[in-house]
């Protein structure tokens, strides 16, 4: 009797207990966003102060938390941003709504650089966008190349190619990036001669970056860029709030190494702060002798007073690292494997590299943010860019011997370059030159037979540097007013002014006396020059490029309920010059005249939050862009200083349609692209009625890309992510040309005949999906897995040399990739540290990632990165 009682008491006492608890709870719920843009903030920790109570927000921001009732410090943190602290009184089986909590970047200037450099709104700018932030571009980033970690974005495909140091590509939409706009801070840094941007460069900006935003198609730039399939806009840290800093190192399994450096000052009382980043990268490379020996780094010095902002910011990577610039053919690839590269070999027992790669360009920019008023705001950048480096090659003096085959290989595919310098140094062979000069036995001889040089033992063979040097300067100044009607007029001017210099020179003789230099094609031929070249002298080729640029933008933006709806407008005009130093003797002869191109684009979008969850847009743009200096002057010998004959622009039309839906455990985009461009322009050799060779551009070719995207975030428990992405392209040129091109004089010396009409576009995987999972099996332990198959890549071609109708591109094998990472959060001694680790292409795939009409680009098999990080 006694037992039962007492166990009936015990009864109750677990009930009372656990009513007690039960009902001592209660509920917090809000949401968390940017105080500036008002996006929600995916991912933002919400803890109870003191506690290990804690949950992150969901895909929409939000967030629901059971606390013990009571009086609490709800603290809410989110990387970049400052910690919100909110008191709250959570009653018995209460659910306190603590609405939205607005955070603030920790950032200095963060708003203002945000607004100049058109950053994209969710659910407000109505353009198809991906945001990576610094958290997603640390994981993803470890020893990859910095576009790689855009590979989860729609449309998007980065490759190493020859697997060189900063040698990589990206395509957008199927477009290459010379036509994708790439951006620092609102800043573009694309070539002003040719488009390009060398990665290299830009090494280690991954190590600054706050964000990186892919806008694909023509985007929300203002400014006239060249963003027909895209714009990549690389957001960096401007200086930080806080004082701090971080001590990382990274290793590869291929003896690649890196430490990189982070410093603050925090916002001191009379507003100076001061962030610097550097790094530190050396090693081998995983492709043969493509070794990196390289450093870089970002300053940014702040100062506030009143209603200003004044940043300067320095950015640099200088650089030297061996390369692989060809494909590798495929029965090389079965001979020697992924690794092989063709340019190195031995001479005396020493590695001699052909190609090799050189650089430091640093970017120097000062930007001046003036908050005028609550409604008017005024942002002015001046930048400044010094370029100069080489990339090193061969050159062969016999003129009909084409270069990319004229040197000897040993039995492992390596360059014989011993048996190259013994040719140099004793063969009496007939060495042909273009001016009719030719050598024999150590003699040089003129066309009729004359001696001109003797005890000359001339090199056929040499290593030459094509060196590039410039000088760009530039400066954008925006101004930004809001009406009462929650109008935005935004208007602006950008100007830039760019001087490129090119030429060649002798790096090695490789066993010779000299190199000797025809002059054969030059225009004013020897005209007294020294003929006989030694290591330092210049060769080959000798110029300036010279582009200005001057433009007017204006976009107009009303929000009024849940329309956002903008229209914007540009116009610029490009001057185009020249200096050849090369072709003529005289100074006053070696300036061309001055030619100009007017460019102009207009843009307009609208977009409709249907409710707090589902939105949707449209935007539609006409481009009409002025070409690169490379297709205005396109000649380098006979015609140099002439510009061709009519500068055509580019036309690019583009529409796109879009759908967004936010749940709390699901974010998905959906969005339809079209875009059409024609008049793309290409060059081609020609002969004219005296026999002389000449390039002249072909002008007249179509190209549409339309598709498809998707991408979604599932959000499956607190602790597991999941995510998707689908891109579907229909790629291909439109039309058949038939051009007729003309001399200077107005003769018909040929015509081309283009045979592209329904030729798939190459050199991008038309077919992208990707699948990846991020768990957090533990409160500090972090996975990651993503899968992503690429099918539908054509090999690459030049479309002028589908000469024959009935071309089918070669159409590559599909392939898929694994990646894996882990992050591990621990302390060492008190403070705050990371070890990481990276495994790419988990099941060692060796597959052609690119091909041209020489072979193919293969992909690294399995490596490892692995990293320790420590917070200080």
């Amino acid at each position: 009797m006694l037992m039962k009682r007492m166990n009936l008491l015990l009864t109750i006492m677990v009930m009372v207990i656990f009513t007690a608890t039960t009902f001592a709870q209660g509920v917090v719920r809000g949401v968390v966003q940017d105080v500036n843009t008002d996006e929600t903030l995916i991912g933002a920790t919400v803890v109870i102060e003191g506690t290990t109570i804690g949950v992150t927000t969901n895909l929409d921001g939000s967030f629901l938390l059971i606390v013990p009732s009571g009086d609490h410090k709800l603290a809410v943190r989110f990387v970049g941003y400052e910690t919100e602290i909110v008191d709250i009184s959570v009653k018995d089986g209460s659910t306190y709504n603590v609405g939205t909590i607005l955070m603030k970047s920790s950032a200095v200037g963060l708003q203002e650089i945000n607004v100049f450099a058109d950053v994209a709104i969710d659910r407000k700018t109505p353009v198809a966008v991906s945001t990576l932030d610094a958290a997603a571009i640390t994981e993803k980033l470890g020893s990859r190349e910095l576009p790689e970690v855009l590979n989860e974005t729609p449309s998007v495909y980065a490759v190493k190619q020859g697997g060189g140091f900063g040698d990589s590509r990206i395509n957008i939409r199927g477009f290459d990036q010379r036509n994708i706009a790439i951006m620092v801070n609102g800043v573009p840094v694309n070539d002003m001669e040719n488009g390009w941007v060398y990665w290299s460069n830009w090494a280690g900006l991954g190590d600054a970056l706050r964000t990186i935003q892919v806008q694909r198609g023509l985007g929300a730039s203002r400014l006239a860029i060249n963003s027909v399939g895209g714009t990549m806009n690389m957001i960096t840290k401007t200086t930080d709030m806080n004082a701090g800093g971080s001590l990382q190192t990274e290793v590869t399994d291929y003896g690649n190494k890196k430490t990189t450096l982070t410093l603050s000052t925090g916002k001191t009382n009379n507003g100076w702060a001061i962030t610097f980043a550097g790094s530190r990268t050396k090693g081998p490379g995983y492709v043969d002798q493509t070794w990196v020996d390289a450093w870089s780094y970002f300053l940014s010095v702040s100062k506030e007073w009143k209603d200003h902002l004044l940043t300067f910011t320095a950015i640099g990577a200088p650089q030297k690292h061996g390369q692989r610039s060809y494909t590798v053919s495929e029965d090389n690839f079965e001979k020697y494997g992924n690794k092989y590269n063709q340019h190195w070999g031995t001479w005396n027992g020493n590695v001699v590299m052909e190609r090799e790669n050189k650089y430091h360009k640093p970017q120097l920019s000062l930007n001046w943010y003036w908050t005028i008023n609550d409604k008017s705001f005024l942002a002015t950048s001046a930048y400044a860019s010094f370029g100069e480096g080489y990339g090193t090659g061969t050159l062969d003096n016999r003129y009909d011997i084409p270069p990319r085959y004229s040197i000897g290989r040993t039995t492992n595919g390596q360059i014989d370059w011993d048996g190259v310098a013994e040719e140099n140094a004793t063969h009496t062979d007939t060495a042909h030159f273009a001016n009719g000069n030719y050598a024999a036995g150590g003699l040089v001889f003129a066309p009729n037979g004359d001696t001109i040089m003797n005890d000359a033992q001339l090199s056929k063979n040499i290593l030459r540097e094509s060196v590039n040097e410039h000088n760009w300067f530039g400066i954008i100044s925006t101004f930004n007013h809001t009406f009462k009607n929650n109008a935005t007029l935004v208007a602006g001017i950008d100007g830039r002014t760019y001087k490129g210099t090119h030429y060649r020179r002798v790096r090695n003789l490789l066993g010779g006396d000299y190199w000797f230099e025809g002059y054969g094609t030059a225009v004013d031929g020897v005209g007294g020059r020294d003929q006989l070249k030694n290591v330092g002298d210049r060769i080959a080729y000798d110029n300036d490029g010279l582009v200005r640029y001057g433009g007017a933008f204006a976009q107009y933006e009303i929000t009024k309920g849940n329309f956002s709806v903008f229209i914007a407008g540009t116009i610029s005009n490009t001057w185009y010059g020249k200096i050849d130093r090369y072709n003529y003797v005289n100074e006053s002869d070696q300036k061309s005249d001055i030619v100009n191109a007017l460019g102009y684009n207009a843009k307009a979008g609208l977009n409709y939050n249907i409710d707090e969850k589902n939105n949707v847009f449209m935007n539609m743009g006409y481009y009409s862009r002025a070409p690169y200096w490379d297709f205005v002057f396109v000649n380098r010998t006979e015609n140099a200083l002439i510009p061709v004959n009519d500068i055509m622009n580019e036309k690019i039309l583009g529409f796109e349609i879009g759908y967004g839906l936010r749940e709390k455990w699901m974010a998905l985009n959906v969005n339809l692209y079209y875009t059409d461009w024609s008049d793309k322009s290409y060059t081609d050799r020609f002969q004219n009625t005296a026999g002389d060779d000449f390039t002249a551009p072909v002008t007249g070719l179509r190209a549409t890309h339309m598709g498809v995207e998707v991408d979604a975030k599932f959000k499956a428990t607190p602790w597991l992510d999941f995510f998707a992405v689908l891109g579907l392209g229909d790629w291909k040129w439109k039309n058949d040309v038939n051009a007729v091109i003309y001399e200077d004089n107005g003769a018909i010396v040929d015509t081309v005949n283009v045979y592209a009409k329904d030729v798939e576009v190459g050199g991008q995987p038309q077919t992208q999906i990707v699948v990846g999972t991020k768990i957090q099996p533990v409160k500090r332990l972090t996975m990651g897995l993503s899968y992503r198959y690429y099918d539908r890549m054509y090999r690459d071609y030049d479309v002028i040399e589908l000469d024959e109708a009935g071309y089918e591109a070669e159409l590559l094998p599909a392939y898929g990739m694994l990646d894996f990472n882990t992050s591990y959060q621990f302390k060492i001694a008190g403070l705050t540290s990371f070890a990481g680790m990276s495994i790419y292409n988990v099941t060692d795939e060796i597959v052609k990632t690119q091909g041209d009409k020489y072979g193919y680009f293969w992909s690294f098999g399995r490596t490892f990165n692995f990293s320790l990080k420590v917070l200080f």
